[in-house]
């Protein structure tokens, strides 16, 4: 092996330099060699032939791309032997160069996108940090799917920060416009890299959903993040529930746990905070929950309905069954319902006996009752007392 053997281009030897930073830099240099050669051609023809300046540019450009019309030539000495290191030096080397370093340059490019090492110049984002154990590619996809069904949310770039996808992003990701940094959010060079600070929204995805150490990681992520003032664009997972006042202590904006089933409701948190918890709500049965009641729906609007469960203090209608067993949620208010069921957010401390239900609309519907007699009775008032002026 040859000891003193130069290597093929120089930037190999500062392998501790961005790559990047060195083939732009140096095909920088190679234009302005070129621009001055061509600014000196110029020069040269236009004291040399029998050219105007235009003439003489015109002459010049055609020969540094070798395309050579014949309308003009150089008929001295001094003009054809600087055409000669034109043609050479110009349009052979320099430009063989150049094109040479930008194809260098986007293969390079390609190679450390699709490896999750490009830095994007990105703002008003969303970051993603972390990647579900399993079916991470089914969760962001269902994500982005719900996150761009979201108006104002279209065209939001998404960038995850994750060590996953080594290899780059699955193509239905990539498809999707998810593009990806590969690190950890316990990085602060990584954080840089994706723009964490310019970002719209910052996701902390609990490392590991099932196991409650993973919170530590999310709380070292989520401090770092704070100290940069910000909390207030993070959306964080806690997967124990004794540790969600330490995150919001530390000023996080919303604390969800773990739901990699239903990615939705990450985003329900991220463009309504406070919506996650009345979605959590509705997986337990520790404060609210949402019951069955079966019973008969006849003669009441859905807005009677709702009324009269609110009234009497049992909770929120959110459906009702029909006749065909289908569950119909958000009815239309004015329409009377007609079902065998009611789906209704309780209490789960103090959940109402279906009898409790079925006296509430009886009440209400007496209530109707009366008030409309009443307002019939008004409107007989009326009719007699504009009788008794007529005459």
């Amino acid at each position: 092996m040859q000891r003193n053997r130069r290597p093929l281009n120089p930037e190999h030897q500062l392998s501790h330099l961005p790559m990047s930073g060195l083939i732009q830099s140096r095909i920088k240099r190679l234009f302005i060699i070129l621009a001055g050669l061509l600014i000196a051609q110029v020069l040269i023809i236009w004291a040399a032939e029998d050219l105007n300046l235009f003439e003489s540019t015109w002459m010049t450009m055609t020969t540094l791309v070798t395309v050579g019309y014949g309308d003009f030539a150089p008929k001295t000495y001094v003009g054809r032997i600087s055409t000669i290191l034109m043609m050479f030096v110009g349009a052979i080397t320099l430009l063989t160069l150049i094109v040479s370093d930008y194809i260098e340059y986007r293969f390079y490019r390609r190679e450390r996108i699709l490896t999750g090492r490009w830095v994007y110049a990105m703002k008003d984002h969303i970051v993603i940090i972390n990647t579900p154990q399993t079916g991470g590619e089914q969760y962001f996809s269902r994500f982005a799917s719900q996150m761009r069904a979201v108006p104002g949310y279209e065209t939001v770039p998404i960038m995850i920060l994750t060590q996953h996808f080594p290899e780059g992003l699955p193509p239905e990701l990539a498809d999707n416009g998810l593009v990806h940094f590969h690190g950890t959010g316990s990085d602060p060079a990584a954080l840089k890299a994706v723009h964490a600070g310019s970002a719209r929204h910052i996701i902390i995805l609990a490392s590991d959903e099932a196991d409650p150490t993973s919170d530590s990681l999310t709380f070292d992520i989520a401090h770092r993040l704070s100290e940069s003032n910000l909390g207030q664009k993070i959306t964080a997972e806690c997967v124990r529930d004794e540790n969600r006042d330490r995150f919001t202590a530390m000023g996080v904006r919303t604390v969800i746990r773990p739901v990699r089933t239903y990615p939705e409701i990450m985003v329900r948190s991220v463009v309504a905070p406070g919506s996650e918890k009345v979605l959590e709500d509705l997986f337990n049965y520790q404060n609210d929950h949402p019951h069955r009641y079966e019973i008969d729906l006849d003669d009441l609007t859905w807005a009677d309905i709702v009324s009269a469960l609110i009234r009497h203090g049992i909770g929120t209608a959110l459906a009702f069954i029909d006749e065909n067993n289908e569950v119909v949620c958000h009815p239309p208010t004015d329409q009377e319902v007609e079902g065998k069921g009611l789906i209704v957010l309780v209490k789960s401390s103090e959940t109402p006996d279906v009898s409790v239900v079925e006296e509430a609309l009886d009440r209400y519907r007496e209530f109707i009752k009366k008030w409309h007699d009443l307002q019939d009775q008004a409107a007989e008032e009326e009719a007699i007392a504009a009788k008794a002026t007529d005459q």
